[in-house]
């Protein structure tokens, strides 16, 4: 078999090496008849083995191209539209909870959550900050507020000065729960202080917005998603914050027991080892890659080891949790396709299959989310943990705009809900 296999090689060789010899003689006779034959011609971007970018330099431009296409879109554009925009008197912004970590994915990454905050920020005479819902009174109402932070780091990029302005949030995310308060904070403050200040930034090759919200949390996994919705992967180039959308299933849902007591992220973090060991590195990277591939597959069976780790899960439970592994171990059991302590905690997310349109009108034995809710429930009450049992489902929408004075619509355009 292997001395047929060599002989085939040789003759396949030898038939290619005819050919081109052919083939050369052909493009020399044309080229005597006809010498301006060749002039000017390209070369072929596929045969010369050409890398991606030197294949967008050549003008073919395939489907992971998108920046590339980005920037010819711009650069091919007659007029240019304005890079700062008429300012705004008010502004609603509209902004999702995060679920940070996801298990293994410790600071990079992290699932937007339908489960939505929104401020409204206008320009008043005094500054003031109101506040209803959850955290209300928490909430600090002073600059510090990260609200605030958010926008005048916006402003700071336009080059503008901040003007006075009053703050209205109505928060329906827990507050230091696990669930992204901070981060959408962060993101909503941003966003109403460039619509405010009339400024636009670069996203294709850039991320800008996403530049300074990851600047001030210091970490992509809980403002990315707040920002692009999804699931999002982080990572930090050496010279910027960048970030990718991992798909997730239809039909997912997401079932989290919200503890009634704050965790503090520094709490959560102060328990964490100052170093790890080669197993528990090891342990953590095979652990994303199973949790990335579950993901893109849709194969939700493996996402339960897709969420193990070792690196901040073990001592925060042993620490601060007592009632997480046994919470995770009780919703796996009842058919959750998987559970994990959510951001810094207190909360435990499980993840559940089965959902098809509104759940309302579909059979409950076909979902199991109410099955691992009360799982879920019965661990709590053996700890004496009270708290809020949520179902929602991941969401693949970030912040956006919800109302605007004056409005972006006109006469011609009407914007998503007339904004």
């Amino acid at each position: 078999v292997a001395a047929a296999a060599a002989g085939a090689a040789v003759a396949y060789t030898a038939i290619k090496v005819n050919e081109k010899k052919n083939a050369d003689a052909k493009a020399a006779q044309k080229k005597a008849d006809d010498p301006s034959e060749g002039r000017g011609q390209r070369s072929s971007v596929i045969m010369n083995n050409l890398t991606a970018d030197s294949r967008a330099d050549s003008g073919i431009l395939f489907p992971h191209n998108h920046e590339e296409k980005m920037r010819r879109r711009i650069a091919a554009r007659v007029s240019v539209e304005e890079e700062n925009m008429t300012p705004r008197n008010s502004v609603t912004v509209r902004v999702p909870a995060t679920s940070a970590n996801v298990g293994p994915g410790y600071d990079c990454i992290g699932m937007a959550v339908d489960l939505w905050s929104e401020i409204t920020v206008s320009r008043a005479d005094k500054f003031e900050i109101t506040a209803e819902g959850e955290g209300a009174e928490e909430m600090p109402k002073d600059e510090t507020n990260l609200m605030v932070v958010g926008l005048k780091a916006a402003f700071q990029a336009a080059n503008k000065p901040v003007p006075t302005l009053k703050y209205h949030a109505i928060s329906r995310i827990p507050y230091a729960r696990g669930l992204g308060s901070s981060s959408a904070a962060i993101v909503a403050g941003i966003i109403a202080g460039l619509v405010l200040a009339g400024h636009r930034l670069p996203c294709w090759g850039s991320e800008a917005l996403l530049q300074i919200a990851a600047g001030i949390e210091g970490h992509p996994d809980n403002v990315a998603p707040a920002i692009y919705g999804g699931i999002q992967l982080g990572i930090h180039t050496g010279t910027r914050w960048m970030t990718e959308r991992a798909p997730h299933p239809s039909g997912m849902q997401a079932v989290l027991f919200i503890p009634d007591f704050v965790g503090k992220t520094s709490d959560a973090r102060g328990v964490l080892n100052a170093t790890i060991t080669r197993e528990e590195a090891a342990f953590n990277i095979s652990r994303v890659a199973f949790l990335v591939h579950s993901l893109c597959t849709g194969n939700l069976d493996n996402l339960k080891y897709g969420v193990e780790d070792k690196m901040h899960q073990p001592q925060r439970g042993g620490k601060l949790y007592n009632y997480l592994y046994p919470m995770i171990e009780a919703a796996q059991n009842a058919g959750a396709s998987c559970a994990y302590l959510s951001g810094a905690g207190p909360t435990v997310m499980a993840l559940t299959s089965g959902a098809s349109g509104d759940i309302f009108t579909q059979r409950e034995k076909e979902r199991t989310d109410t099955g691992v809710a009360k799982a879920m429930l019965k661990v709590a009450d053996a700890h004496g943990i009270k708290g809020q049992l949520l179902v929602t489902q991941p969401v693949h929408e970030g912040a956006r705009v919800i109302k605007v004075d004056p409005h972006f619509s006109t006469d011609l355009i009407t914007f998503r809900d007339n904004i």
